[in-house]
C-alpha cells in the first residue's frame, strides 16, 4: 500500500523528485522513493515507474518496497496503459540491491520475510498483464538485477553494471534470480555468472543475452531510458489486447511442454478473435492504411 503522500496523488501524476535532486515537495514528503508518469499525447499509454530513492541509490528497503507494490498493484488492474517502462532518476544508478542498513538490525525471521515479500514483488512485475522494460542507466546489482529480470525486455547504458553479487556476501539470489537468469541465458552462463558473483558492463550484457539493447550513454545519463522509450514507441502501434495475450501466452507456454503450450496458445487466440482490434486491423490490411487499435 501506498504512503499517504504518495497515495493522495493520481497515478498519472508528474514525479516531484527529479534527477539528481530533491524539490522541497518531494522532501518534505519524504515518501517519495517511487512514483509514476504517465506520458501523453503521441506517447499516451506509455507509464515510467520512477525510482527516485537518492540517499540510499534506490536500494531496496521497506519504505521502497511498500511504494514499489502500491504501483504495481495499480497497473496490475489497468486497462488503458499499454507499456511500463521501470527507469532510475538517481543518476549513476538502476537500483543497488537490497537495503544493508535495513537489514543488518533484522532478524533471522524478519530478513527471511522481507525476502519472501521482495521475491512477491518480483513476481508481480513479472505477471503484469502488459510489455514492461527496463532501463538500467547505471548499476542494477543484487536485488536491482533482479528487478530487471522480472521486466520482459531490458535496455542498458554501456557504462552500466550488472550482476547478481549475492554470493560474494554469503547469499544467493533471492528475488527471484536464481531462477529467472537461468531461463534467460541458459543454466551454464547463469551458473557461472551467480558461482562467480562477476559484474558486466552494458556491452558485454547485450552479447550474452542479458539485456535487449545496449548504447553509448549520453551527457544527461539517461540513454537506456531513451533506448527503452524507443522500443516502447514501437510496441505502442500495435493491437494492446494481442499484446497482452501474446505475453501470457509465451510466459505461460515456456514453463510446460510444447503439447500443453498450444493448449495455451490456443486458448490466448481465441480471446483475440472477437475483438474489434482484430476486425480493424483486417480491415486496415484490406484498404491499405495503418490499423487504429482502440483496446476493445
Amino acid at each position: 500500500m501506498l504512503s499517504d503522500a504518495v497515495a493522495r496523488r493520481p497515478v498519472g501524476s508528474t514525479v516531484h523528485c527529479r534527477r539528481g535532486q530533491h524539490t522541497t515537495e518531494a522532501v518534505a514528503a519524504r515518501t517519495a522513493e517511487v512514483d509514476v508518469k504517465r506520458l501523453d499525447g503521441e506517447d499516451s499509454g506509455i507509464v515510467e515507474v520512477l525510482m527516485c530513492r537518492h540517499k540510499a541509490r534506490n536500494a531496496l528497503g521497506n519504505v521502497f518496497l511498500s511504494q514499489m507494490r502500491g504501483v504495481i498493484s495499480t497497473l496490475s488492474r489497468d486497462t488503458v496503459s499499454r507499456v511500463v517502462i521501470f527507469r532510475s532518476l538517481v543518476p549513476g544508478v538502476f537500483c543497488a540491491g537490497a537495503d544493508l542498513k535495513e537489514r543488518a538490525v533484522m532478524n533471522n525471521a524478519l530478513s527471511d520475510d522481507f525476502v519472501h515479500r521482495l521475491r512477491s514483488l518480483m513476481t508481480e512485475i513479472a505477471s503484469l498483464p502488459m510489455p514492461t522494460i527496463a532501463a538500467v542507466d547505471g548499476a542494477a546489482l543484487g536485488g536491482g538485477l533482479e528487478l530487471a529480470l522480472a521486466c520482459d525486455l531490458r535496455t542498458a547504458a554501456y557504462s552500466a553494471q550488472m550482476g547478481l553479487i549475492e554470493t560474494t556476501r554469503g547469499l544467493l539470489p533471492g528475488a527471484g534470480g536464481s531462477q529467472r537468469l537461468p531461463r534467460l541465458l541458459g543454466i551454464s552462463l547463469a551458473k557461472e555468472l551467480i558461482f562467480t558473483g562477476r559484474r558486466v558492463g552494458g556491452q558485454a550484457a547485450l552479447e550474452l543475452g542479458l539485456v535487449n539493447r545496449a548504447t553509448e550513454q549520453n551527457q544527461t545519463g539517461d540513454a537506456a531510458y531513451r533506448e527503452a522509450l524507443g522500443l516502447a514507441r514501437e510496441i505502442l502501434p500495435q493491437a494492446p489486447i494481442a499484446i497482452r495475450m501474446a505475453k501470457e501466452a509465451m510466459d505461460r507456454g515456456v514453463e510446460v511442454d510444447i503439447t500443453m503450450g498450444m493448449a495455451i496458445e490456443r486458448l490466448c487466440y481465441s480471446r483475440v478473435i472477437p475483438t474489434r482490434d482484430r476486425q480493424e486491423g483486417m480491415a486496415a490490411f484490406l484498404e491499405k492504411r495503418k490499423p487504429n487499435y482502440i483496446g476493445e
